[in-house]
């Protein structure tokens, strides 16, 4: 998608564009002003639609300002054209139902800033919609559209039956589905209850669909836009906690297993939850846990520069494990530093401290949860407690994460199970592959790191396509070493569409759902 007007003489330029992640933020502003009194879309639902379908969805900026925005999907037929309501066909408003062999387009948003209607903003977001359709050779495109006027005339027509025949009839006008008929769709009936919150148009919508005059018998399998790397190497540190003389002497350790994955040509490697412990034996005694926080806070700007630097240098994206520090709020928080190949560097915070880590170092738990976009696509991460709640995963995978890593720390067997069970659980339920790695050996003067009990591994769904057990990579319990796996993409959708048991596909939307509460 090109500019549509050329800046002239400082007149300024209007584009229509795919959205990306950097144009969230506007995207949400725009929600606002378009619709003061309803919360806008938040943060992790803008990504998921983005993630989920890179290519369907479309801002139009003009003067350098978003002032247009609509978010898209591809759905099953036998989906699309039954009733349903927003909610359930959405995905909770996350784009997560998104089917990449879906032969239909499914509009889930369109919004146009107030301020500058007369730029035929919504028009132009409509044939930009009916280009994607024709470029990927789909049915048409379908959604439910509001009846603002519903509201003001019902007494008069009777029904909300009633009242869609009379606009598409042009006996009456609606400010909405008029402008959609003049746009080529056509109504085939009304969705009862489908955005009970839309007053206006009494939670009614009208069901409306565009048929492709240019339709393929084949649509095409791919993700719509998606340039996401097919197979993913992924490499796995299960690394010994000893004692080090210094920064230095941790960071050649470090050093050392990235060099060495990276020949193997991973595009991951994934050190465990906790790893920078090990700088607290560089003076061999014992810390107390109120002076622990503050030495390893002095090593927090040096490990991100190290990490950082040998992801850049040996061409492979870094899961940092995870690191206490003390934040500039004053928090201490237990956060994993990834860092990627292209230099940036990304964090997440652990959203479960363990009754340990609040005894022992007094970590508090962070309130955000958001993908990480690589250039092998949306990761989440998940520190070793946080795979134990379900939600986290559901929420991470809905933004569209297709790998989750879980750096650990255990102290022993059973310790290590539940955090494995609930791994394997979650590859299973959100059909996507989950990656542990977790410390060995032992710190004898450190607290709280005194044993180790590790067993990394590379976990799938269960299905044909995938190894047997769920297991793509195995290590030996409590034995230093690495171990790689190669990850297939087309693996999780084949799976996700056409699986023995296609739980995402499944869900029952209109029974339950995740509504994240914390950070936008």
């Amino acid at each position: 998608m090109a500019a549509l007007m050329e800046s002239l003489d400082g007149t300024p330029r209007l584009v229509v564009r795919p959205a990306t992640l950097a144009d969230i933020a506007a995207i949400r502003a725009l929600c606002a002003r378009v619709y003061p009194d309803v919360t806008p879309y938040t943060s992790a639902q803008v990504r998921g639609h983005i993630q989920n379908v890179p290519a369907g969805q479309i801002v139009v900026v003009y003067d350098d300002k978003v002032v247009g925005y609509c978010a898209t999907f591809r759905i099953a037929e036998a989906l699309a054209l039954v009733p349903h309501t927003w909610t359930e066909i959405t995905g909770g408003g996350l784009g997560s139902r998104h089917d990449p062999a879906g032969d239909w387009l499914y509009g889930m948003e369109v919004f146009v800033d107030p301020a500058h209607r007369g730029l035929r903003i919504g028009q132009r977001l409509y044939t930009a919609r009916k280009a994607l359709c024709q470029r990927l050779g789909l049915k048409g495109i379908v959604f439910g559209g509001r009846l603002p006027g519903l509201r003001r005339r019902m007494k008069t027509v009777g029904s909300a039956e009633a009242y869609v025949e009379a606009v598409h009839s042009r006996r009456l006008r609606d400010p909405v589905l008029s402008f959609q008929i003049r746009n080529g769709f056509e109504p085939i009936g009304v969705l009862p209850g489908y955005l009970p919150s839309d007053t206006e148009s009494l939670g009614f919508a009208a069901h409306v669909v565009w048929r492709n005059p240019k339709h393929q018998a084949e649509p095409e399998g791919e993700r719509a836009g998606d340039t996401t790397q097919k197979t993913v190497r992924v490499s796995i540190v299960q690394y010994q906690q000893r004692r080090v003389e210094s920064f230095e002497a941790f960071a050649h350790n470090v050093a050392y297993f990235v060099d060495v994955v990276a020949d193997y040509r991973a595009d991951f490697v994934v050190f465990p939850e906790l790893f920078t412990l090990q700088l607290l034996s560089i003076d061999n005694e014992r810390i107390p846990a109120s002076e622990a926080i503050a030495t390893l806070t002095r090593y927090t700007e040096p490990l991100k520069a190290l990490l950082s630097r040998l992801a850049v240098r040996h061409n492979i994206n870094i899961v940092g494990g995870s690191h206490p520090t003390r934040s500039e709020s004053g928090e201490i928080l237990n956060i994993c530093y990834v860092c990627l190949r292209d230099g940036s560097v990304h964090e997440q915070v652990k959203i479960h401290p363990t009754p340990n880590e609040r005894y022992w170092w007094t970590i508090e738990g962070g309130r955000s949860l958001e993908t990480i976009m690589t250039d092998c696509g949306p990761i989440g991460v998940l520190i070793c407690y946080d795979s134990e709640f379900p939600e986290l995963a559901r929420h991470l995978v809905d933004q569209g994460a297709q790998i989750l890593f879980v750096p650990f720390c255990t102290d022993e067997r059973q310790s290590y199970l539940r955090v494995r069970y609930c791994a394997q659980a979650r590859a299973v339920e959100n059909q996507c592959y989950v990656v542990l790695a977790g410390n060995v050996g032992n710190l004898p003067n450190v607290d709280n790191m005194d044993i180790q009990y590790a067993q990394s591994c590379i976990l799938t769904p269960c299905d044909m396509p995938f190894a047997r057990d769920g297991i793509a990579a195995d290590t030996t319990p409590n034995v230093e070493m690495v171990a790689f796996a190669d990850l297939r993409m087309e693996d999780l959708a084949t799976a996700r569409r056409s699986g023995t048991v296609q739980n995402l596909r499944d869900r029952r939307f209109d029974l339950y759902g995740v509504t994240w509460r914390g950070t936008a």
